[in-house]
């Protein structure tokens, strides 16, 4: 069971939800057991593989997909007490577009506002048009905007009633490097405000540089939760690039130490830092009598955790 404290924006216990089976296919288990507590104020990145159950964790959330057991808790509210606070408590950036494309920006946010019941006066929408970009298009209907700034006015929408708690999905699949870094600066931002941020993506390096903590989903279960780093740190794995003056064979190398052959002619070595030094690899490069022209190693990422967790489950 997930420790359920004041100090969590999420608590997700034994949640599971089975979806039934239809005239074309059987019943189909997309979350089993999962529990979960997301801490207050962090950026928390949700991972797995497709078909692993993270959008429909994200539904749930969203109140758009009813639980088949467990409980969720959003900002401390339960969702099945308090459906409409646990709903005001969190705001979804969703992966699809899902604009009226008749309304202007300035018009989709105004009519979320009223959706959520945010009196005029406390409307905030002329701010969040400047902090998603788009204040010069305010006015301009949203089947003439960029699908990068319908995008941002996905964030718009999310923001309108203040949450405390913003799921952004896959929000950088497809835009380029210029919305991609503005929306991470708009979300660092909302994070220093105090704002939790629950992040899934498929471009693991964003996870790698954004989230304070990650849990990874395969199979509608919960494979492991961590911090970055800690996650990162289990691998102990490094990787040495040797580039020789001249080709060359490949060396016998101590035990401990693989080596492969690059189609480029680079000698490729890998090996765990807690059991073989550096210098050592170096060391029998050159008792082989390769002259090295240059070499560069590479600690282990995020996307080699996530295929060693993932892979065959």
């Amino acid at each position: 069971m997930t420790e359920q404290t004041a100090e969590n924006a999420i608590e997700i216990a034994g949640l599971h939800k089975t979806y039934a089976a239809t005239g074309r296919s059987a019943a189909k288990t997309a979350l089993s057991g999962i529990d979960l507590a997301i801490p207050r104020g962090s950026i928390f990145g949700l991972l797995g593989p497709n078909g692993a159950g993270k959008s429909t964790l994200i539904n749930i959330l969203a109140g758009l997909v009813i639980k088949s057991a467990g409980s969720v808790k959003i900002w401390g509210f339960d969702q099945d007490v308090n459906p409409r606070q646990s709903r005001a408590s969190i705001g979804i950036m969703p992966q699809e577009p899902n604009l009226d494309p008749f309304f202007t920006p300035r018009g989709s946010l105004e009519v979320q506002a009223g959706l959520y019941g945010v009196p005029k006066a406390q409307r905030r929408t002329d701010a969040i048009l400047e902090l998603i970009g788009l204040t010069d298009k305010a006015d301009a209907y949203a089947r003439s905007l960029s699908g990068g700034m319908r995008r941002r006015l996905l964030l718009g929408k999310a923001l309108v009633h203040s949450p405390q708690i913003l799921v952004l999905d896959e929000p950088t699949a497809g835009v380029d490097i210029e919305l991609r870094n503005m929306l991470w600066a708009n979300v660092r931002r909302l994070n220093e405000q105090g704002m939790t941020i629950i992040l899934t993506t498929h471009y693991l390096e964003e996870a790698e540089a954004m989230c304070d903590e990650i849990a990874i989903i395969n199979h509608g279960k919960l494979i492991t939760r961590d911090t970055t780093g800690n996650l990162l740190s289990r691998l102990d794995g490094k990787t040495m690039v040797v580039v020789p003056e001249t080709p060359c064979d490949l060396p016998d190398m101590p035990q401990g130490i693989t080596a492969k052959l690059r189609h480029d002619g680079a000698l490729v070595f890998t090996y765990k830092t807690a059991e073989t030094p550096a210098e050592k690899v170096l060391a029998a490069v050159r008792n082989a009598g390769i002259a090295i022209k240059d070499v560069k190693t590479q600690e282990a990422n995020l996307e080699d955790v996530f295929l060693s967790l993932t892979s065959g489950k």
